[in-house]
């Protein structure tokens, strides 16, 4: 009776002492995993903050370096007197100048039909850029500057037919001439003149004005 007594005891310690080694393996398992999973979520938080860091910096260095192409007017020779009746402006698409009263909307608004000089200049006195196209222009490389600019708020699009490129893009006292849209001096127009340096008006209104939305 003592024997099978002291067999049944060795039997429960070895199966208890089984249940402890799976229970710490278990532990091991779980605190590995869970440190990998940690590294992990770790590593792709640096990787992202990376990236974000590298699009800052590369959006920074867009807007310090100057625009090939790019043609420039004092800002302080070009009028920002308000008028009624019309002005004659020494460039097309106009980049400055005395103007309408009243602003172009200019909060990504895509115009299909030519708008009136004057209260589009005035949409550029409030840190807009125009983006302007001729008949040249491919109806791919208009529909995917219609898409850029209806995402950007501060700025506007319209057809104009007395302008030498295909392509071209405004600011006030900026203007530089493309052939296609995924020419990147487009984004690095938009990344250094929307609400640029240049803005006579920073921050003023694009919205509430001539023109639509």
């Amino acid at each position: 009776m003592a024997t099978r007594t002291n067999d049944r005891k060795a039997r429960i310690e070895k199966m208890r002492r089984a249940e402890q080694a799976r229970e710490r393996r278990s532990r091991i398992i779980t605190i590995a995993v869970s440190g990998v999973v940690v590294a992990g979520l770790v590593g792709f938080g640096v990787y992202v903050l990376n990236k974000e860091s590298d699009k800052k910096d590369q959006k920074v260095a867009e807007a310090k370096a100057p625009v090939t192409g790019e043609k420039s007017w004092d800002a302080k020779k070009l009028g920002r007197t308000h008028v009624t009746k019309a002005v004659t402006y020494p460039m097309k698409p106009p980049v400055g100048g005395d103007h309408n009263q009243v602003w172009m909307n200019c909060n990504g608004d895509v115009y299909k039909e030519p708008i009136p000089d004057m209260n589009a200049v005035h949409s550029l006195e409030h840190g807009a850029v125009w983006v302007t196209y001729n008949d040249k222009a491919s109806a791919g490389d208009v529909s995917k500057l219609s898409e850029k600019v209806k995402k950007t708020p501060y700025t506007l699009m319209s057809p104009f037919k007395g302008q030498a490129g295909p392509i071209m893009l405004s600011a006030w006292g900026k203007q530089v001439t493309v052939d296609s849209a995924s020419d990147p001096r487009v984004s690095q127009f938009f990344t250094k003149y929307v609400q640029g340096p240049q803005t006579p008006e920073p921050g003023a209104a694009c919205t509430n004005g001539l023109g639509g939305k």
